[in-house]
């Protein structure tokens, strides 16, 4: 089967062989909150590790941010890829992929609205050591974006929620699953390159149409029973979204697209 390759990069270093860990940032107009997600990857306590942040048609000062962090921190390997097909599948995709190409062992992906916690990638490191090929992160709600300790339970216990309906969701079911379905937050995930390539990886999609993230975790229960939730391993998402929608549009859009606005890209 043949896969598509990164798409076009700018001079960062880009044609050198990656680290060991790469990790795709797919990034959309995110002046705001990248450089507080690129600090978050430059505090961490293993540093073996690439950044490959995916541009997916930014008209803001996002791509100049990344580039000025990247002088900033010569000691990372920090890359800057575009990739013009609009769709979070297609972005993430293409970092995984350029990471999986260029010699990277395990693959990564976080947002460029997200804070990891700074032993994020040492727990990745471990848990690819434990033997598994795919690790499905715990995703925690920001504590930096005005919501309340109460409206950060109920996020992290819906969180919970969808999690065991995942595993009895109809679509989540049938013939040819080597294992239980395992609710993979697109933005706190890892897999061996050499899984994600056999895997078929993120289908190329946009968002609207498609969670590339449940997809990827279907994909991967057809091939291996070796893939795990690690609650010890932490990111900090954005609540951008129930901060626009409410709790409840928000989890009708996680689950099934019910809830359709007009607007998918809060920012």
């Amino acid at each position: 089967m043949s896969h598509p390759k990164a798409g076009p990069s700018e001079s960062l270093g880009n044609l050198a062989p990656t680290r060991r860990l790469s990790i795709a940032v797919p990034m959309l107009n995110e002046e705001k909150l990248v450089r507080q997600s690129l600090d978050s990857l430059a505090a961490q306590v293993y540093t073996d590790f690439t950044v490959v942040v995916v541009d997916n048609g930014s008209t803001d000062r996002s791509c100049a941010i990344v580039a000025a962090f990247a002088a900033e921190h010569p000691e990372m390997d920090i890359r800057l890829v575009h990739e013009p097909e609009k769709g979070t599948g297609a972005a993430a995709d293409t970092g995984m992929r350029f990471g999986a190409d260029h010699g990277a062992t395990w693959l990564a992906r976080t947002d460029a609205d997200c804070l990891a916690a700074k032993d994020w990638t040492a727990r990745i490191a471990a848990a690819f050591t434990d033997g598994l090929e795919l690790i499905a992160g715990q995703l925690i709600p920001r504590e930096d974006e005005g919501i309340t300790a109460l409206e950060r339970t109920m996020m992290l216990l819906a969180v919970e929620v969808a999690s065991f309906f995942g595993k009895i969701r109809p679509g989540n079911k049938g013939e040819g699953y080597l294992g239980p379905y395992q609710m993979l937050p697109g933005c706190n995930m890892a897999i061996t390159a050499d899984m994600y390539v056999r895997s078929g990886g993120f289908p190329r999609t946009r968002i609207e149409d498609l969670h590339e993230d449940r997809a990827l975790s279907n994909r991967v229960r057809r091939l291996t029973r070796n893939y795990r939730l690690r609650r010890d391993v932490v990111v900090y998402g954005s609540s951008r979204r129930v901060k626009a929608w409410g709790l409840r549009n928000t989890l009708a859009w996680y689950a099934d697209h019910r809830y359709r606005p007009e607007h998918v890209d809060i920012r």
